[in-house]
């Protein structure tokens, strides 16, 4: 007879296992999902400082001319096409690079000026400079004495 402990604290994470098992034996694991819904889109980076919002997107043998790039209020959307290799006569061992169309859509933490974004790839490495509005950014305000 075999006799599995119960751990009160436990009781989900057993059952998340569980179902993972399960999901995992119906359409194979869930880290290859994960990985095949990722692999056509860049992966991104986005920071900022007083004045403008920074974005880097991951776009190896993108030209510029196969992106377009939107920004609205707070929101940035990445758009393009990896084309396809076309090596004929070639068998291939390992094919990971994703190719077709993909978009990026990033909601940025405050609205910006669309008229002043600047976007320069270089190295397979598209960089975006967003001006944050004139709304969005700090200002000194002076304090007078009565």
């Amino acid at each position: 007879m075999f006799i599995r402990r119960m751990y009160p604290a436990r009781p989900f994470g057993q059952l998340g296992r569980e179902v993972n098992r399960l999901f995992d034996s119906v359409v194979g694991p869930a880290s290859c999902c994960q990985e095949r819904e990722m692999r056509g889109a860049p992966a991104v980076n986005v920071w900022e400082d007083e004045d403008n919002i920074y974005t880097e997107a991951e776009v190896p043998g993108v030209g510029m001319e196969d992106m377009e790039l939107t920004a609205v209020d707070n929101e940035l959307s990445i758009k393009g096409t990896r084309r396809a290799p076309s090596d004929e006569g070639v068998t291939y061992h390992r094919q990971e690079r994703g190719k077709g169309e993909f978009s990026r859509f990033i909601t940025l933490p405050t609205a910006v000026d669309a008229e002043g974004v600047d976007a320069v790839l270089a190295n397979g490495v598209l960089r975006i400079t967003l001006p944050k509005a004139a709304a969005a950014r700090p200002r000194r305000i002076e304090v007078k004495s009565s």
